[in-house]
C-alpha cells in the first residue's frame, strides 16, 4: 500500500555557477529562484549549471531535493551566520516542508508538478559547502546530522513550480530512508550483510551499488587476513 506522505513545492532553484572564496573554485552551488514554471528533463531542470560534471548532475543526479526543516538546525548550530542559512544556499533545487531524511527512502518514486521522479541516493555533502559560508565543519554537521538532502532521477520529464504538490507514488518493501541508509553506511566497521542489503536497494544509482560491493569486499578480505 502506497503511504499518503506528501508535501508542496516552496521554492524551486535552478542558475549557472560562481566562484568559492578564498581560491576561486568554480561552483554551481549557487542557485537562484525560479520564480515561474520550469522544464525537467532527464539532465535535471533546464537552465541548471554544475561546474564539475564528474560529482554534480547527470541523470542519477538530476535534482537535488532539500528539507526546508534544516534549515533551522542549521541556523541554531552555526549562530555566527544564522542569517546566510535560508531555501536554495546548499545548492538544491527544490525545497519544500514534510519530506525529510527520515521519512524519504532511496527508491521512492513521486510526482512532482507533472513530472515522476525516483530517488536515487542521497548528497554527499563536500567541502564547497564549508567555503560557501566560511566556515569549517558545515558539510561534516550535515553528514552527522544525515541531513543532507537526496537526488532524483527523472523518469518521466514534464513541469513543476512553487506551490506545485508532491506525492508519493510508490515505495518498494525493501527499502531504507535516507537516514536509515547514512546511519549504517557511516559506520566505521557496518555488517557486510546490511552493507550488502544496501547494495540492493531497488532504485539506488549504479554508483552507490558499486561503493558498497567494494567495501563489502575489502571489509571480507581484511577479515580473512586477521
Amino acid at each position: 500500500m502506497v503511504s499518503t506522505l506528501a508535501s508542496t513545492v516552496a521554492s524551486l532553484f535552478a542558475g549557472g555557477t560562481g566562484h568559492l572564496e578564498p581560491e576561486g573554485h568554480r561552483s554551481g552551488i549557487f542557485k537562484k529562484r525560479i520564480l515561474g514554471r520550469a522544464a525537467v528533463t532527464t539532465q535535471g531542470i533546464v537552465g541548471d549549471e554544475h561546474a564539475d560534471k564528474r560529482v554534480h548532475g547527470g541523470p542519477e543526479k538530476a535534482v537535488h531535493h532539500y528539507a526546508v526543516e534544516n534549515y533551522q538546525r542549521l541556523m541554531e548550530s552555526f549562530p555566527q551566520r544564522a542569517d546566510a542559512f535560508m531555501p536554495g544556499c546548499i545548492g538544491e533545487n527544490i525545497s519544500a516542508s514534510h519530506l525529510t531524511e527520515e521519512n524519504v527512502h532511496i527508491g521512492d518514486i513521486f510526482r512532482i508538478g507533472s513530472v515522476v521522479a525516483q530517488v536515487s541516493q542521497p548528497r554527499s555533502p563536500c567541502w564547497k559547502i564549508d567555503h560557501r559560508f566560511g566556515i569549517e565543519r558545515v558539510s561534516m554537521y550535515l553528514a552527522r546530522e544525515f541531513i543532507t538532502g537526496w537526488y532524483y532521477r527523472v523518469l518521466e520529464p514534464g513541469f513543476v513550480e512553487a506551490g506545485d504538490g508532491i506525492e508519493l507514488l510508490e515505495r518498494h518493501d525493501r527499502s531504507f530512508s535516507i537516514a536509515q541508509f547514512w546511519r549504517i553506511q557511516l559506520l566505521h566497521q557496518p555488517p557486510t550483510s546490511e552493507l550488502l542489503e544496501l547494495a540492493r536497494i531497488p532504485g539506488l544509482s549504479l554508483e552507490w551499488q558499486r561503493r558498497l560491493t567494494e567495501r563489502v569486499r575489502w571489509l571480507q578480505k581484511r577479515a580473512a587476513q586477521r
